[in-house]
């Protein structure tokens, strides 16, 4: 489909970057309600997935995965459901043998009312064929984004009782690494820096005084954790690791209105640097850096529905 511009030029300091939004484009807004996004690079193209659904909970949701050669043109590869299942949260990573593996959660409904949730995983050498939902780990968990490293896949579950840290080496198959003390601890993503450490970006929804975000770093075998705690409140958190050895983030600033941000990223620390074209309904963005670019997607309803955009961030 053909993608509508939106903004062009912002500028921002970034450690020894400039941080530049070159372009904000509206990729897919065929359905009544697009959102909860990410965004992989895979066998030379560009690949993005979300959630399609008649709103932002409740329902039937089904997973939309679409592919672009530029960027710019993007069609439909794959529509993922499961009957009687809302699946949310799409996640795509890389297998160590070249797949892709796309993680989401899958809830059940009765009368409205949320009765059940596991997470699922697919699988596909193309992009475009996929294999069939496989439920993975244990009724009531939410993994929420896997990061590959050194042959083995990370992802953070959350239940009602906390956050797990999870280790697998198929994607199908995870072992407990070690359960976290962070309160009000829900999405998280984890990253890894060339010498092995973890980093992690947890957004808590409120306990006790606050809802800030947290910023953990771990060494292997990663079951001792430093916390810090950031001066905002994080929503659909994604980071990634630059040339330079900083980090890029992007998350929901939940402000009046709310919006989704372009942010640096530290070890106690997380500054907001753009504030891109959103509001409403917005946030859950996936990270790239390609060429000196960073390709960043998100959903957003300042249009008057949400749909989903593509920012590109360029670097130098």
């Amino acid at each position: 489909m053909r993608a509508v511009s939106l903004a062009l030029l912002f500028a921002g300091s970034l450690l020894g970057w400039e941080a530049e939004l070159v372009s904000v484009d509206k990729i897919w807004d065929r359905a009544p309600h697009q959102a909860f996004t990410d965004l992989i690079r895979f066998q030379d193209r560009w690949y993005a997935t979300f959630r399609e659904a008649d709103g932002h909970v409740r329902g039937d949701g089904r997973l939309r995965v679409i592919t672009s050669a530029d960027g710019s043109a993007w069609e439909s590869a794959a529509l993922l459901e499961e009957s009687g299942i809302d699946l949310r949260d799409p996640k795509l990573s890389e297998t160590p043998d070249g797949r892709l593996m796309l993680t989401a959660g899958g809830s059940t409904y009765r009368n409205g009312e949320l009765v059940g949730r596991r997470p699922r995983v697919f699988f596909s050498a193309d992009g475009r064929g996929w294999t069939a939902p496989e439920p993975v780990l244990a009724e009531g968990d939410w993994l929420w984004r896997t990061t590959w490293h050194n042959g083995r896949a990370w992802g953070v579950s959350y239940t009602k009782d906390g956050c797990t840290l999870y280790s697998s080496g198929d994607g199908r198959a995870w072992t407990r690494v070690t359960d976290w003390d962070v309160p009000g601890c829900t999405e998280v993503t984890v990253r890894f820096t060339p010498d092995g450490e973890m980093w992690a970006m947890v957004r808590r929804d409120r306990s006790g005084d606050d809802d800030f975000g947290w910023i953990g770093t771990a060494h292997a075998p990663y079951r001792s954790w430093t916390w810090n705690k950031a001066k905002e409140r994080f929503g659909g958190p994604d980071f990634e690791r630059l040339p330079d050895g900083s980090w890029i983030a992007g998350s929901r600033h939940y402000g009046d209105p709310t919006t989704t941000v372009v942010a640096r990223l530290g070890r106690d620390s997380y500054e907001p640097l753009i504030t891109l074209p959103s509001g409403g309904d917005t946030s859950y963005p996936g990270l790239v850096y390609h060429d000196g670019t960073v390709w960043f997607s998100f959903y957003a309803s300042q249009e008057g529905k949400t749909n989903v955009y593509l920012a590109k961030i360029r670097l130098r």
